[in-house]
């Protein structure tokens, strides 16, 4: 093959792309403007826990193809880890309730008439609702698909929808919200088992992707930004960074792996979604009782998740744009005391770090989705990748993933034939 591609973000749609071209022999060169790699999805030490932390808890599921054909092509498949079965503890702080739901594997869901296996207070007839989302009408938001009340709904999709749209799941895309359905819910237990990266986000996706690249003639440029780009009538033909010019020669290919404001900077003709969605984490510095469940969801309160690790515990709150502006150690002690309540932990506050991602996520409406390119553009060297590209899915490590697959896919077309 002849030329280079020039990918452009090492988050994991930068990386999954250049991941896949490595792999096929194209010599790929991967610049990031920050100091690491990861994008959002990144692990650092914290001085205020004395500790390696993840910015986020990102959750993915045993279905999700593309997340596990890449930890596979990196050699990290064993940095995913979950139950073999599907299970998901929750816990309700208004009624105090707390219970498992244990779904079958297979795709026939039984467990709807298995009492002990279903939410709490739902009866058979409380699911058949949820077939309104398997096939949407174009354009119709989640709640002109589906009832968006009683105890299914509030203790089961509002919460898993939530999670994956990381928008009010009522105002979210049926078509979002139904493809995450369909590849997930509507497969049975054995597509929806929980896994998540350990130790860490890095060590998972990131650290393992860096070794593969560079270990196949790949290079990674850190703390390289790209200010420009100069667009011909049908090609790009020179990258402007801050350390020089790169021109664009031959065969060579450019995958833009950025957020989609950095995208709309250096080619403003391009469109892209323009609003977007906050995630909350807060990390505790504290190990976890014995015996705690590794994920619980909290229905109920600020709190929306929980993680419990060896050394710590994280929380994570999506669609979170009402938090993002209250103070830092005061919403420490909020989330806090929602922890201490679940897993029965002391109340003082202990060691904690908060993280605030305001853009975390375009938001998952109907009109956003439209907004969102194709991976081709009108440049014939010129891809896109992202997880607010055109994957199907909302933002998302699977639809990140899937649209560096797909860029690579298309920046090697040319040159192979």
């Amino acid at each position: 093959m002849t030329g280079k591609v020039h990918v452009i973000g090492a988050g994991l749609a930068g990386l999954s792309a250049a991941v896949a071209l490595a792999r096929a022999g194209v010599a790929v060169e991967v610049s990031e403007a920050a100091a690491q790699a990861g994008g959002r999805c990144r692990s650092y030490f914290d001085p205020q826990l004395g500790a390696v932390i993840d910015n986020g808890n990102h959750l993915v599921m045993s279905g999700n193809r593309a997340v596990h054909d890449y930890v596979r092509l990196i050699g990290a498949e064993d940095r995913l880890v979950g139950p073999e079965e599907a299970a998901f503890d929750f816990y309700d702080l208004v009624d105090k309730a707390r219970w498992r739901l244990h779904p079958n594997l297979g795709p026939i869901p039984w467990w709807v008439a298995a009492k002990g296996r279903r939410v709490p207070g739902t009866k058979i007839s409380d699911y058949l609702g949820l077939a309104g989302l398997l096939n949407p009408k174009a354009g119709a938001r989640v709640d002109q698909a589906i009832p968006c009340e009683g105890p299914v709904w509030r203790r089961l999709m509002e919460p898993f929808l939530l999670a994956a749209l990381n928008t009010q799941p009522e105002e979210g895309s049926a078509a979002l919200a139904a493809a995450v359905v369909r590849e997930t819910l509507a497969k049975g237990g054995r597509a929806y088992r929980p896994r998540v990266a350990e130790p860490t986000l890095a060590a998972a996706f990131i650290d393992p992707a860096l070794a593969f690249i560079k270990a196949n003639g790949g290079s990674i440029r850190l703390g390289r930004r790209l200010k420009s780009i100069q667009l011909q009538s049908d090609h790009i033909d020179k990258l402007i960074f801050a350390d020089g010019d790169a021109d664009v020669t031959g065969g060579d290919q450019i995958i833009l792996a950025t957020p989609p404001w950095v995208v709309q900077d250096l080619a403003p003709s391009l469109t892209a979604p323009d609003d977007f969605r906050a995630i909350v984490n807060g990390h505790f510095k504290i190990a976890p009782p014995s015996g705690a469940p590794a994920i619980t969801g909290v229905i109920g309160g600020t709190v929306e998740w929980i993680f419990a690790f060896e050394d710590r515990v994280s929380v994570t709150v999506s669609g979170a744009d009402r938090l993002i502006e209250l103070d830092r150690e005061t919403l420490a002690t909020r989330l806090w005391a929602e922890v201490a309540e679940v897993l029965g932990l002391p109340a003082a506050l202990p060691p904690w770090q908060i993280v605030k991602e305001k853009r975390a996520t375009f938001a998952a409406t109907v009109e956003q989705n439209l907004k969102r390119p194709a991976a081709e553009t009108p440049w014939r060297n010129l891809f896109l990748a992202g997880d607010w590209t055109q994957t199907g899915l909302p933002a998302t490590i699977e639809g990140a993933i899937r649209s560096g697959f797909r860029a690579a896919e298309l920046a090697m077309r040319p040159m192979i034939g």
